[in-house]
């Protein structure tokens, strides 16, 4: 059946029509109004050129726009819409067809030249350092030798071809004929490099991310840009010394070398640190993208100033900042919102615009863009399918992974621009490796889908699929950051220790926050205390409450979907002391951005009923999820030592099934027994035959959801069915039978006292055992 998205029909495809009309109402102004503007400025004073460099970069994000949607519709990468929408604009297409406008359009004046030129620069960094960014190294760990294997030889065979057919091009095509060696690097890069962004839009669109064909395909060519990218910095500095000697070899392989030992040790910390210090000082709007881009033009600079190219710098920022802690999906987004929609279009808009495919009017260019690009196909397919057969690989894998490798795309069109505007390509040799980049990549899609539709599942990687499935919609496994609110209560001690399982399960960073010192101290017991000692005790109390996090964490594996990959848990706690803790000081912190806030106060219940007024001031400043603690006794202790009881009721909604995760949680880590109650309310009587057997589907669904949910944290499960009594009352009788902690999920209602509805209420007040709120 065909999708309603590419097929309009009825009311929608008038508004389809109404869209492109309007698209083009728009266009029309822009492509006959801007040589207006271009014309005038050529005799008008040098500051109208500001407004020709506007009405450029207006065209290139309108055209690129359009292009791009174009190209995505027919299910082809958007930069290659957008490059060829800059190959129309340019002197393939707009130049021959009418000179007069695309000169006017793009002046050839130095001051337009360089101004589009300083933005293009600043893409390139743009461009590289989301790259990094999307570099998965846990992915590429994962399938390690497969990817390594299929990265060395599908670069090193397409590199030697590359090379070899530098060192054999005639001296009218090179720039610099005494430098023949580094084109001949920067063509065998070309050949040999893969687009990780095209090769994972396929892969994606096909459902094959998770499978693991996917996974090899995706990591090799993040191993092959990686691999490109030294060797591209390594050219670029030998085209920088002007000269290809032992020295100059010498000095870029030791300053790449040095300079990624140095940014994937202390580097890796230092980013870490200063996005933490960004996110979390700074009230302003995104202080961690300005972290982030700083750090960006900082890298760049180094590389620059011992010898290597900047685009190595930019690659290792999103590298390292990828892999911040604090990094989460907001960032991502506000990140790639920038570089997708401004430096996208306007840098693969350009690199259309500096190739002129009338060049291939000339039979010899044209002969030798054939050879080209029948080199590049034959080199990179042969060389992919070699490592994909030494990898392990059976011959349908191996065949789907050289047709996925074949696509050059974005990467080869920014090495292109990066060797024409460093004197290194020629203009004609620019437009011949442009050509190339755009027929391999149209190319790949159509054989990467008929490829991947051949292959079969096997029995192990569907478990693993299923086991990521349930992941993707968990809960505790979605959680990038803990906020952590204790005193020296008991309450306290358990919720520190029940956050650092939590955290551990994936490494979560966690802040524990100390308010015990936001009590009036007691005279009898401080009023001979100085201020400085009062703090230091309550300094002391924080950073045992951490160590309590973190020594919890310890005790728990990380939830991997390879079993193998499971490692003892491991977390970043930071531990915040203020002087005046209280509400104020939960929701300043919440502002830094937390999943998560977990709650272990002495005073969380009122005797009256229902929960405090403390603990309902600090969960309303706070929007996230809420975990809350209510520990009464000591008997919360056996859970820690191995061999406790939790109980979780269920009833279908996500809270309880959130719920069912952390009780899941928690009992992995101590070995715990786990009861799922479940209180039915199937009726029996005349006439209600049909409403029981929906009642009784619907209770077995439930039921075998959860006990997926619980197959996949390696935990055993008791069942417990109750019918014809109130959930309140079946949960507090079930209690009785000796658990050491109840986990109940639930919803927040509206008003100023916390509130999570009447069974929670009634069990809070009601059940003696401890009791875990979890609340959405």
């Amino acid at each position: 059946m065909t999708s309603p998205r590419h097929e309009p029909c009825g009311a929608a495809a008038p508004a389809k029509r109404a869209v492109r009309g309007r698209i083009g109402f728009l266009l029309v102004p822009f492509l006959l109004g801007v040589p207006a503007v271009a014309l005038a400025a050529q005799t008008a004073p040098p500051e109208s050129s500001l407004a020709v460099f506007i009405a450029e970069l207006g065209v290139l994000l309108l055209v690129g726009r359009i292009m791009g949607e174009a190209a995505q519709r027919i299910g082809q990468p958007p930069v290659m819409g957008q490059l060829i929408g800059g190959l129309l604009l340019g002197p393939s297409v707009l130049g021959a067809l009418w000179p007069h406008a695309e000169h006017a359009l793009f002046p050839s004046a130095d001051v337009q030249k360089n101004l589009l030129q300083g933005v293009a620069q600043l893409g390139v960094l743009m461009l590289l350092l989301l790259t990094g960014m999307e570099t998965d190294l846990p992915l590429v760990r994962r399938v390690g030798r497969t990817a390594v294997t299929v990265a060395i030889a599908g670069v090193a065979i397409p590199f030697a071809c590359g090379v070899a057919l530098g060192e054999t091009l005639p001296d009218s095509l090179l720039p610099k004929p005494e430098a023949r060696l580094v084109t001949a690097l920067f063509i065998g890069t070309a050949l040999s490099i893969s687009s990780v962004k095209i090769v994972a839009m396929v892969i994606r669109e096909m459902n094959f991310m998770r499978r693991d064909i996917g996974q090899i395909i995706v990591a090799s060519a993040i191993l092959e840009d990686t691999i490109g990218w030294v060797i591209i910095a390594i050219a670029f500095g030998l085209a920088s010394a002007g000269r290809v000697d032992a020295w100059s070899v010498g000095r870029a392989l030791v300053g790449t070398a040095v300079f990624l030992a140095a940014s994937l040790t202390v580097g890796r910390r230092i980013v870490f640190e200063l996005i933490r210090w960004a996110n979390d000082s700074f009230q302003s709007e995104f202080p961690v993208i300005t972290t982030i881009l700083v750090i960006m033009a900082a890298m760049a600079l180094i590389t620059q100033s011992i010898g290597v190219n900047m685009v190595l710098g930019a690659f290792v920022a999103g590298i390292l900042a990828g892999e911040s802690p604090i990094r989460t999906r907001h960032i991502d987004e506000q990140l790639r919102g920038l570089i997708v929609a401004l430096f996208m279009p306007v840098f693969f808009g350009l690199s259309g615009l500096s190739a002129d495919l009338t060049v291939l009017k000339d039979p010899r260019l044209a002969a030798l863009a054939g050879g080209l690009i029948l080199i590049a196909c034959a080199g990179k397919f042969l060389g992919a399918f070699i490592g994909g057969k030494l990898g392990g690989l059976v011959r349908g894998e191996a065949l789907a992974l050289a047709c996925a490798m074949n696509a050059r795309g974005s990467t080869e069109v920014i090495i292109a621009s990066l060797g024409l505007s460093m004197g290194i390509l020629s203009r004609n040799l620019f437009t011949l490796i442009v050509g190339m980049a755009v027929l391999t990549t149209v190319s790949m899609p159509p054989m990467l889908r008929w490829a991947l539709q051949r292959l079969p599942m096997r029995d192990a990687e569907r478990i693993r699929l299923k086991r990521e499935e349930i992941d993707a919609r968990g809960f505790v496994t979605n959680l990038e950051r803990l906020l952590v609110v204790v005193d020296d209560s008991r309450n306290g001690k358990y919720a520190a220790q029940l956050a650092g399982i939590i955290g551990g399960s994936g490494g979560k960073p966690t802040t524990i926050l100390d308010l015990t010192s936001g009590e009036p101290p007691k005279k009898a017991a401080g009023a001979d205390k100085k201020p400085a000692e009062n703090t230091a005790a309550a300094k002391a109390r924080v950073e045992d409450s951490a160590r309590e996090v973190k020594s919890a964490a310890e005790r728990v594996t990380t939830l991997e979907t390879h079993p193998e990959e499971e490692k003892p848990g491991n977390i970043d706690v930071t531990a915040v002391h203020r002087h005046a803790a209280g509400p104020e000081a939960v929701a300043e912190e919440a502002r830094k951005g937390y999943d998560l806030l977990v709650i272990g106060l002495a005073d969380s219940h009122n005797p009256k009923g229902g929960f405090s007024r403390s603990v309902s001031l600090i969960a309303k400043n706070f929007e996230g999820a809420l975990a809350l603690l209510d520990a009464r006794d000591r008997r919360l202790e056996r859970l820690f030592r191995k061999g406790g009881k939790i109980l979780v009721p269920v009833n279908g909604t996500e809270a309880a099934r959130r719920a069912a995760e952390i009780a899941f949680t928690a009992a992995r880590a101590s070995d715990a027994e786990v009861t799922v109650l479940y209180v039915t309310r199937t009726r029996t009587g005349p006439g209600k035959a049909s409403a029981t057997r929906g009642s009784r589907r619907n209770d077995a669904a439930v039921l075998k959801d959860i006990g997926a949910l619980a197959e996949r944290y390696g935990v055993d499960v008791r069942r417990s069915i109750r019918g014809d009594v109130a959930p309140d009352e079946a949960i507090v009788r079930e209690a009785r039978h000796g658990f050491d902690l109840i986990v109940l999920g639930a919803n927040r209602r509206p008003g100023d006292t916390l509130f999570f509805g009447n069974t929670a209420a009634a069990v809070l007040d009601r059940a003696e055992t401890a009791k875990l709120f979890v609340a959405s």
